[in-house]
């Protein structure tokens, strides 16, 4: 379809616009000074994904997200817990690259999955050797039994790659994505030719402000629906945008937390105007549920680092500070593995502070801040 921003009524929007910017300039200034500045946005990065598959319709707890990230999952992930866990890994990718990266050929190439999250050589072929056994009587036997072997190691190795490149987040062999291309894919989905006429809004609205231009992408976007599979990725691009124009420069801002705040008639309206207007709301909503979560988060720090007065240098609290601080939840497994202690010192660290028992259960515990 053909996306024409002529219609936009760039008039209505500007004190939107000004508003939301605003909001996102003092959020980020915030961060930027703030002690917990890595754990908030690790935090925010798990808020992200969370809001974004709720935005798509799907429903992911954020302690198992937590716990799935950890490689500590308590039951097998959905299909749905994969896709949140791609957009966490995404955000991180995104944050740890350059301003800019994301809009590049590479960057956008790895982000929608056709390029390697890890250049890492493929397994290497199990074969077996059987050159001391050549002038022996049973040369006859061991060539069959090599064969067989050789077709064993080539199944082997060819489904070690595809569960790598799952686990990577990388492409798939070229064989099992032209598979899955013909059962699944719909056929007629151009997403090369859909994106292309993404990059020329991209190109028309070089002259808007930052703010008001990252709207009308992300609505283009939507309404263009480049990726048969990722409709997320458009808000990642939207705050790697954001980060790029200087808008926030120190952070991704958590957009799909203010999606969550705006009621869906208006992100979905026909009026093409009312849809950036609601959408220049939501990076307000989203300014200003960061602001109120960074302030949570400071009182409930500062009042963990009073219990520290007294304590001997060598203590393992203040660890246990900075990781509750960057996780929602924590587990007794998660702090032996992140503080290197033993479990039963795990739990009596955790003791120490007011933290909240998510499970309640005396096998598997997890607390939270308060």
């Amino acid at each position: 379809m053909i996306y024409d921003i002529s219609d936009v009524q760039i008039e209505k929007l500007l004190i939107a616009a000004a508003r939301a910017g605003e909001a996102l300039v003092r959020l980020d200034e915030r961060i930027d000074r703030s002690p917990m500045k890595h754990g908030f946005i690790e935090r925010q990065d798990f808020t992200d994904a969370i809001s974004s598959m709720w935005v798509d319709g799907e429903l992911v707890h954020m302690e198992d997200l937590v716990l799935h990230d950890a490689h500590m999952d308590v039951r097998a992930p959905t299909h749905e817990m994969t896709a949140a866990h791609r957009i966490l890994r995404s955000r991180r990718l995104i944050f740890s690259n350059a301003p800019g990266w994301a809009f590049t050929a590479p960057g956008l190439s790895r982000l929608r999955g056709r390029g390697a999250l890890a250049e890492e050589p493929a397994p290497p072929r199990q074969t077996l050797d059987h050159s001391r056994d050549e002038d022996t009587d049973a040369e006859v036997e061991e060539t069959s039994l090599d064969g067989a072997f050789s077709e064993l190691d080539a199944l082997l190795a060819r489904s070690a790659a595809t569960l790598d490149a799952i686990t990577t987040g990388s492409a798939l062999p070229s064989m099992h994505r032209e598979e899955s291309h013909a059962i699944i894919n719909e056929p007629d989905w151009d997403e090369d030719e859909r994106l292309k006429e993404w990059w020329n809004v991209h190109a028309r609205t070089e002259e808007l402000p930052a703010i008001l231009r990252t709207a009308i992408l992300l609505d283009a976007w939507n309404m263009i629906e480049v990726l048969q599979r990722s409709p997320w990725l458009g808000r990642l691009l939207a705050s790697a945008f954001l980060r790029d124009g200087a808008v926030t420069p120190d952070h991704l801002p958590a957009l799909s937390a203010g999606l969550r705040a705006v009621p869906r008639e208006r992100r979905h309206a026909r009026n093409q105007t009312q849809r950036v207007l609601a959408l220049l709301d939501s990076f307000y909503e989203a300014a200003q549920a960061g602001m109120k979560e960074h302030d949570r988060l400071a009182h409930a720090r500062e009042r963990m680092m009073r219990k520290l007065a007294g304590r001997r240098s060598s203590s393992r609290l203040p660890e246990l500070v900075e990781l509750v601080v960057s996780r929602p939840v924590v587990s007794a497994a998660m702090i032996v593995k992140e503080l290197g202690t033993t479990p039963q010192g795990a739990i009596g660290l955790a003791n120490q502070l007011e933290l909240r028992e998510v499970t309640g259960r005396g096998r598997f515990r997890a607390w939270g801040m308060l």
